[in-house]
């Protein structure tokens, strides 16, 4: 991912997070980068959740719920009972089932004990339906007609298969022309109109002046993940495909929303390097994005690693004595963003800012 689209990205995350209209005014959004499934990322994902079932989906901490965990969870029973007659049959060696029960109660999100030689399970609460809709959106910042003739046969795609409730493309304001044209008209568009982001020679305050500009130039057509999807098995031949019953796009969205209420859209700053002494936040269109100083620009999430030439990394001393920031300033980057995505996840004590 270049500079421009990587920084595009996180901006539209800011945006969303801040400015999203949900379907029900009452629901709460979280923001979400690069998620999916083994066939499909989406660049941004927004989840519009309950309100009182997001609260509740906290009692079982900040981190996502793999599959295996989830599988778990959700059936957990109220009282202790022996775990093969509380989980379905999961079609698989009940070995691995054992381990996934051995890490949830590791983590704390279930209860497990040893009676007669017989592993008994116990939820710790019921598993909430918090999950209302979910919103998918591809981030296409110079996108041209021939570029938007290539994405349009992937949201075509989408469209088919029905996973997200709507589909959207955002893309600079200068080519709503191309898209319009070239989109499927199940597909949204989002135009967004921003300073020159990418500018290494404008300053901090200039920075925190900029907000996006961003408007509906095409309304997407409200999906139905209920029904039976249609998956293209071959993308070299679209007459190739499969049915995607409900079912299982049901667990599929329930994966993507465990996801996308662990990670969030903050998480670039766990696979950059904060510890640089170039790298920086600043303020963006709404959001924080990082800066590298070294570079004079924003940088990749490719770019910002050990293996950069321009990599300084903090003096021990930064870390060891807690100046200027107990933990130094990379920690203090990481903890700033780990706060910032726990406000959007009410319910979670204030023990879980670091995890």
């Amino acid at each position: 991912m270049g500079g421009a689209e990587f920084g595009f990205e996180l901006r539209v995350c800011a945006w969303a997070e801040r400015h999203w209209t949900p379907a029900d005014p009452d629901s709460c959004v979280l923001v979400a980068r690069q998620l999916g499934t083994q066939r499909r990322r989406w660049d941004t994902v927004l989840v519009e959740a309950d309100p009182a079932g997001l609260r509740a989906r906290a009692a079982f901490g900040p981190e996502e719920l793999d599959a295996d965990l989830l599988d778990v969870v959700r059936h957990a029973p109220a009282d202790w009972t022996y775990y093969r007659d509380a989980l379905p049959d999961p079609g698989y060696p009940w070995r691995y089932v054992r381990e996934a029960i051995h890490r949830a109660s590791a983590r704390g999100v279930l209860d497990e004990r040893k009676r007669s030689n017989r592993i008994e399970i116990r939820r710790i609460a019921p598993y909430p339906d918090w999950v209302r809709r979910i919103v998918a959106v591809e981030n296409k910042p110079d996108l041209d007609a021939s570029a938007a003739r290539a994405l349009a046969d992937q949201l075509e795609r989408d469209v088919a298969l029905g996973l997200a409730d709507e589909v959207w493309v955002a893309t600079r304001a200068d080519a709503t022309r191309a898209l319009v044209t070239e989109m499927p008209s199940a597909a949204g568009v989002l135009t967004v109109g921003t300073p020159d982001d990418t500018d290494g020679d404008r300053t901090d305050a200039t920075h925190e002046r900029d907000s996006l500009s961003v408007d509906v130039a095409w309304h997407p057509r409200s999906l139905d993940p209920d029904a039976t999807g249609v998956r293209v098995t071959d993308h070299g031949d679209p007459t190739t495909f499969e049915y995607a019953p409900a079912a299982e796009k049901r667990e599929t969205r329930a994966r993507i929303a465990e996801r996308a209420y662990g990670r969030g859209w903050r998480a670039y700053a766990d696979t950059m390097r904060p510890d640089c002494r170039a790298f920086d936040l600043r303020n963006a269109a709404d959001g924080s994005v990082p800066y590298c100083h070294a570079k004079g620009r924003e940088q990749t999430a490719a770019e910002c690693s050990g293996s950069c030439a321009d990599f300084a990394p903090e003096p021990p001393g930064w870390r060891q004595r807690g100046w200027p920031i107990e933990g130094g300033p990379g920690t203090a980057v990481k903890r700033l963003l780990a706060e910032r995505r726990r406000r959007r996840r009410p319910g979670l004590s204030e023990r879980d800012d670091d995890t």
